[in-house]
């Protein structure tokens, strides 16, 4: 597939950049930006080679300002349905994706583009980011999973706050309110992106993915299973390769070289 609205590069050995080549638009996501996201996505988890993601928008002004307003107009209830159905999947696809995704936010994250963050592992903004859910003010709702993860990700009284007055939160409270792990000057966010991405890729994969898993699976489980299956996926990771080599580089005092099996 060739992407024509996507930038794809490898910075560094084991991270994969993916980039929302828009700047014009405010990266807006237009449907063929979801469908080459998806796909992106999608190439980067059938890649052994890929042990992180980052996932941002060009220019300065905007990480993805959100989904495209003029394609969304003269969309019937069908289209506009089968619209939100391809976002969920592409949100989809990067939590279930075999290694962390991040969200490098740059600037404006407004309703898709906050809603591809939230789909990140986690993200890392900007000082001049600016988070939002304004869907109510265009007489519809976040369809790509925002009501959903923002309650999760800030708690039930700030998701219905932000969503149902559609204002927009800066980087600072974003901060506070847990929905940016960290907040970092502009010229210094790819480098704090790779920073991170850099720690998570020297780790063993396998384990990463598990604990990924776990946390994506447990969320949504009471505590007693949520342990349990830990405990089970615990037993799995014992019969990897990287969890002898882990062991015993730590005994004897040396760097690990993980295979990733």
């Amino acid at each position: 597939m060739a992407f024509e609205t996507l930038l794809i590069d490898n910075p560094v050995p084991g991270v994969r950049l993916v980039t929302v080549n828009r700047p014009k638009a405010l990266n807006a996501l237009a449907p063929e930006v979801v469908r080459e996201l998806l796909q992106a996505v999608a190439d980067a988890a059938g890649d052994s080679a890929v042990r992180v993601l980052l996932v941002t928008g060009a220019g300065d002004k905007a990480f993805v300002a959100g989904a495209d307003i003029a394609a969304m107009k003269a969309m019937s209830a069908l289209e506009g349905r089968e619209f939100a159905v391809q976002g969920h999947a592409l949100m989809r696809t990067i939590e279930m994706a075999p290694f962390p995704a991040i969200a490098l936010v740059n600037g404006y994250a407004l309703g898709g583009g906050c809603e591809l963050a939230l789909a990140c592992d986690f993200i890392v903004a900007s000082e001049k980011a600016v988070f939002g859910q304004p869907e109510v003010g265009l007489g519809i709702v976040p369809g790509f999973g925002g009501t959903q993860r923002l309650t999760r990700q800030v708690g039930k009284g700030m998701a219905v706050e932000l969503c149902a007055t559609g204002r927009q939160v800066k980087a600072d409270e974003a901060l506070r309110i847990g929905l940016a792990n960290h907040v970092v000057a502009p010229d210094q966010l790819m480098a704090k992106g790779l920073e991170l991405a850099g720690m998570i890729a020297q780790k063993a994969p396998v384990a990463v993915k598990l604990a990924k898993h776990l946390i994506q699976r447990g969320q949504d489980m009471d505590l007693a299973n949520a342990n349990a299956f830990e405990a089970d996926v615990f037993g799995l990771a014992f019969g990897t390769d990287d969890r002898l080599e882990g062991m015993s580089a730590f005994l004897e005092k040396r760097k690990p070289r993980f295979a990733g099996r």
